[in-house]
């Protein structure tokens, strides 16, 4: 990640550059600040796309309660509709749970980048795929760590445009963690695992590969460095994945979601069943259901964080006197 970090040539949040101005090398930013760093990042970022978050879920999950057939409202129309009903203060509905999310996921996830590609650096020369690999494997542990949280994120975000009868009307966070663990056990918050590992897998290996891609095309194309290169290329790499990953986030959605039914079976059971069945089902293009808000968190959380990440790291060596 800084123009000078011997990684990558393009890193925006360099931990070793030298210091031009007293002539003096930072030393390694210790893993301690790189881990808060990270995950202070990654809850600024989250609570500017919180709504969008909440509205991608929604509609998302929207034709599970359609008959079979009804088209789909545009995001205008779901969000003018959603903001009438319920007011605007509840797109921020399940922010406690997106928070401890961000908490976990962001702070593992790219703290556990940032170490493991430090560590695989010692071995070899760092290049794409290396890069790749330390991100896949990163994204994979961050998605078990955080997924209780995840769980409680979809749940707490979609419950108020359920019937009344079927919602369950969390006070909060830590209620909704106490009624899952009392009504359906443990194992609950670990529904939609499996495809939120495999999106955090692929997030982490389409987002290195084409933010760094889009990084080169836009400077070659005299785009400014800083933040109008860190939006251009993060939205242009948030294109990609969001692309990518958003059948995989249904199945994640619907799982995670899911009630059991009179019998006690749950109708979602795996990633690829789930993405067969809503495709059977609903179509195809069912699986993309809200993707322009989820496109939108997408981009503008890489946004919002690496520019968060790189502001807090600047303040520290104020700190330190660099």
């Amino acid at each position: 990640f800084g123009s000078s970090c011997p990684y990558s040539p393009r890193c925006p949040v360099c931990v070793m550059a030298p210091d031009a101005s007293a002539g003096k090398t930072r030393p390694p930013l210790p893993s301690s600040i790189t881990f808060a760093t990270s995950g202070m990042g990654g809850i600024l970022g989250w609570v500017i796309v919180h709504p969008f978050n909440t509205l991608a879920i929604r509609m998302n999950l929207d034709n599970m309660r359609k008959p079979a057939g009804t088209p789909s409202p545009s995001f205008v129309a779901y969000s003018s509709g959603a903001i009438k009903e319920n007011g605007m203060m509840a797109l921020y509905d399940g922010l406690g749970a997106g928070i401890i999310r961000q908490l976990f996921y962001a702070t593992s996830r790219y703290g556990l980048y940032e170490t493991y590609r430090d560590m695989l650096a010692q071995y070899r020369p760092m290049d794409f795929v290396g890069r790749s690999a330390c991100a896949v494997a990163a994204g994979a542990c961050a998605a078990v760590i955080s997924c209780p949280a995840e769980v409680s994120l979809v749940r707490m975000s979609n419950d108020a445009t359920l019937p009344e009868s079927q919602r369950r009307n969390y006070k909060g966070v830590m209620d909704c963690a106490q009624t899952i663990m009392k009504t359906e056990g443990f194992g609950a918050f670990y529904r939609g695992c499996t495809p939120f590992v495999i999106r955090a897998m692929m997030v982490g290996g389409t987002q290195v590969a084409t933010y760094d891609q889009f990084r080169t095309v836009f400077s070659g194309l005299g785009v400014p460095d800083g933040v109008p290169i860190t939006f251009c290329s993060a939205m242009s790499a948030g294109l990609v994945y969001a692309t990518a990953t958003m059948p995989v986030e249904s199945a994640k959605n619907r799982m995670a979601s899911q009630r059991p039914d009179g019998e006690g079976k749950l109708k979602y059971t795996g990633t690829f069943q789930s993405i067969g069945k809503i495709a059977g089902e609903e179509g195809v293009l069912s699986l993309w259901n809200g993707f322009t808000p989820y496109y939108i968190r997408c981009g503008g959380h890489t946004v919002a964080m690496f520019i968060a990440i790189e502001q807090l790291r600047k303040a520290y060596w104020v700190a330190q006197g660099y």
